[in-house]
C-alpha cells in the first residue's frame, strides 16, 4: 500500500535518514519508534506529501485514502462538535454536503430545466454515500465522540469553546470518522485520559484498514501494533511483534552486532600486529604482503551505536511523620457543582496512591487541596510534621524564567550544585549537548514538563504530589523516571493516565465516583483484578 524506498532526508545540518526503507501492507498495524527528534512526524509528512524526501521515492498504492492526525488541529469556530467532527470525515463529508444542495436544487423550481442534470449527478453520488455507510454518519460521530470523553451537552456545543486539549479530540474524532485506508497516527493518546485510551485502543484494534501510530504509551503498542518499524542513527529497522518483543529482539540484535565486531577488531589487532612485528624482515615479507591483502579486502563491521540513556540517582529524602497529609470533613464546591462533600482521606508515609476517576471526578481538585493551592469551602486539611511536599502540575511550567537557558534555570533552583551533576540531570530527562543552552521560551510542552520534574527531583521532598508527570514524556525519558521514582524512599500522590506507571508505582488506589470515594489496597493491578475493570468509567 505504501512503500517508503531508499529515502534520505536531512533538516538543515540534522540528517534523519540516509538510504531508509519502509513498507506498509493492507492490514497491517505499526507502531513507529525512536527517540524524539528522530524524524517520526516526518515520515507521515512524507507520506502525505506535506514533505518531499531528499532522495528515494515514497510510492501510494492508486485510489488510498489516508487519515492523517497530528498535534497541529487548525482553526475551529462557528459549528458545533458534532458538525465540526462530520465536517472533516474527508469524501464522506463532502458527499454528503452535496447530496444535501442536490436535494435543495431538486426541490427549486426555478431550476426545473437542470432537472435531468440534477437527478443524473444524485445518482453517482447517493450509491458512493451509500457504500460509504454516510446514512450512518451523524451516529458513528456521536459514538466516536463519546467515546473520546465528550458528554451529550457539549457535543451540540460551540467548537469554539473547547480547550486546545479538547479541541485536539475533535481533530482525533474526525479522522476515525473518515474510516480510511490507512490511519497515520502522531501521538494520538496525549491528550486522553485513561478510559478514553482504552476506548481508542479497541477501536484501533478492530480497524480494518493498515495503522501507522507513535504513541508513548507503551502499555497501547504492547496490546495494539503487530510490527515495529524503529528510527535510529538514520536507518529505518523493521521488527516484527509488539513493542515488547521489539526490545529484546532490539537487544539481542545490538549484543549479537557488539560480539561480532569485538571478534573482528581482536582479530584485526591479532593481523596488524604480526604486520608491525615483520614488516621490516625480509625472510617474512611474502607473509606480510598477504595479511595486508587480506585486511584491505575484509567488510569492516561499524562500531556499535550504543543507546544513549543516562541514569540519575536521586538522594534520599528526608523522613516526614508517619501521617502525611489529613482531610477532614472537606467539602469543595465550584458554582452550584459539589465536588466533595465531607471527605475523609489520609495518606501515611510511604504510601503511593495514585488516584483514578473518569473526567470531571475531582481528580486535580484532590490534589490542589493537598499541595494548598485550593482551600476547601469547610473541614481541613493538615499536613503531617517534618513533611516537604513537592507539587507537580501543568501550569508549573509557566513558572520558568523564559529567559534562562535549560541549565541556568535548574542552576537557579539548585545554586550550590555542581555543573557536572546538574548537567547528569538535564541528560537523564533528555537534555543533551547543547539542549541545554535552550532558552526556557522555545522549549516545548513536553521539554518544559521535563525540565520542572528535573528541577523538583535533584533534591526530592518527601512527599510527591504529581498531576499527569508522564504528559509528553518520550518512552525512555519515562522508563528511567519510572525506575527512579520505584526507588524513591518517600510518600505519593499521584494521577496518570499512563497503566505501565499506575502498575509500576502504586501500591494503593483511590477511586472517585458519583456514588463515594472508594480505597482499595494495592496497587493498580489489584484493582484492576478486583474491580474486573481497567478504569473507573470503564464497564
Amino acid at each position: 500500500m505504501i512503500t517508503l524506498d531508499n529515502v534520505s532526508k536531512r533538516h538543515g545540518s540534522q540528517i534523519l535518514y540516509v538510504d531508509a526503507s519502509m513498507a506498509v501492507f493492507r492490514g497491517e498495524k505499526i507502531g513507529l519508534v525512536g527517540p524524539n527528534g528522530a524524524g517520526k512526524s516526518t515520515i507521515f509528512r512524507m507520506i502525505v506529501g506535506q514533505e518531499a524526501p531528499d532522495e528515494g521515492t515514497v510510492s501510494l498504492e492508486r485510489g488510498l485514502t489516508v487519515g492523517y492526525f497530528d498535534q497541529n488541529v487548525g482553526e475551529m469556530s462557528g459549528r458545533s462538535v458534532l458538525a465540526e467532527t462530520m465536517a472533516g470525515a474527508g469524501e464522506v463529508s463532502e458527499l454528503k454536503a452535496e447530496l444535501h444542495a442536490l436535494e435543495q436544487a431538486m426541490a427549486d423550481p426555478e431550476r426545473m430545466d437542470e432537472m435531468d442534470a440534477l437527478v443524473a449527478r444524485y445518482g453517482e453520488v447517493q450509491p458512493r454515500f451509500e457504500e460509504l455507510s454516510g446514512y450512518e454518519l451523524d451516529a458513528r460521530a456521536q459514538e466516536i465522540l463519546a467515546g473520546l470523553g465528550f458528554d451529550p451537552e457539549v457535543v451540540e456545543g460551540d467548537v469554539a469553546k473547547l480547550s486546545g486539549g479538547w479541541k485536539m479530540r475533535v481533530a482525533l474524532a474526525r479522522i476515525l470518522l473518515m474510516r480510511p485506508d490507512v490511519l497515520l497516527l502522531d501521538e494520538p493518546t496525549n491528550h486522553l485520559d485513561i478510559e478514553s485510551i482504552l476506548w481508542l485502543e479497541r477501536f484501533l484494534r478492530e480497524f480494518p484498514g493498515a495503522l501507522v501510530i507513535t504513541s508513548h504509551d507503551r502499555e497501547l503498542l504492547d496490546r495494539l501494533v503487530t510490527k515495529i518499524v524503529e528510527i535510529d542513527g538514520g536507518e529505518l529497522t523493521t521488527y516484527s511483534g509488539n513493542y515488547g518483543f521489539y526490545e529484546k529482539q532490539r537487544d539481542l540484535a545490538a549484543a549479537q552486532h557488539e560480539a561480532h565486531y569485538a571478534r573482528q577488531q581482536a582479530m584485526l589487532a591479532k593481523e596488524q600486529a604480526f604486520i608491525d612485528r615483520f614488516a621490516a624482515r625480509a625472510s617474512h615479507a611474502a607473509q606480510v604482503q598477504s595479511r595486508v591483502k587480506k585486511l584491505e579486502k575484509i567488510d569492516k563491521v561499524d562500531p556499535p551505536r550504543r543507546r544513549k540513556v543516562i541514569e540519575f540517582e536521586f538522594p534520599a529524602p528526608s523522613r516526614s511523620g508517619n501521617d502525611v497529609v489529613r482531610l477532614e470533613g472537606v467539602v469543595k464546591r465550584y458554582g452550584s457543582r459539589t465536588i466533595y462533600d465531607g471527605l475523609e482521606f489520609t495518606v501515611r508515609r510511604l504510601e503511593r496512591w495514585c488516584v483514578m476517576g473518569v473526567n470531571g471526578a475531582g481528580k486535580s481538585t484532590l490534589l490542589k487541596l493537598v499541595a494548598e493551592q485550593i482551600t476547601p469551602d469547610a473541614g481541613t486539611v493538615t499536613i503531617g510534621a517534618s513533611v516537604q511536599l513537592g507539587y507537580f502540575a501543568q501550569h508549573a511550567m509557566e513558572l520558568l524564567d523564559p529567559e534562562l537557558t535549560v541549565l541556568g534555570e535548574v542552576e537557579r533552583a539548585h545554586p550550590r550544585a555542581t555543573q557536572g551533576s546538574l548537567r547528569n540531570l538535564l541528560g537523564a530527562f533528555g537534555f543533551s549537548g547543547d539542549d541545554v543552552d535552550k532558552r526556557c521560551r522555545v522549549l516545548s510542552g513536553g521539554e518544559k514538563a521535563r525540565l520542572v520534574l528535573a528541577k523538583m527531583l535533584y533534591r526530592p521532598p518527601n512527599f510527591l504530589v504529581l498531576d499527569e508527570p508522564t504528559n509528553h514524556l518520550d518512552l525512555d525519558t519515562k522508563a528511567m523516571l519510572t525506575r527512579a521514582l520505584r526507588d524513591f524512599q518517600g510518600t505519593m500522590l499521584f494521577v496518570s493516565h499512563d497503566r505501565e506507571f499506575l502498575a509500576k508505582l502504586g501500591n494503593r488506589v483511590l477511586e472517585l465516583t458519583p456514588e463515594g470515594v472508594h480505597p482499595y489496597e494495592g496497587g493498580y493491578l489489584e484493582y484492576v483484578e478486583q474491580t474486573q475493570r481497567e478504569a473507573p468509567g470503564m464497564r
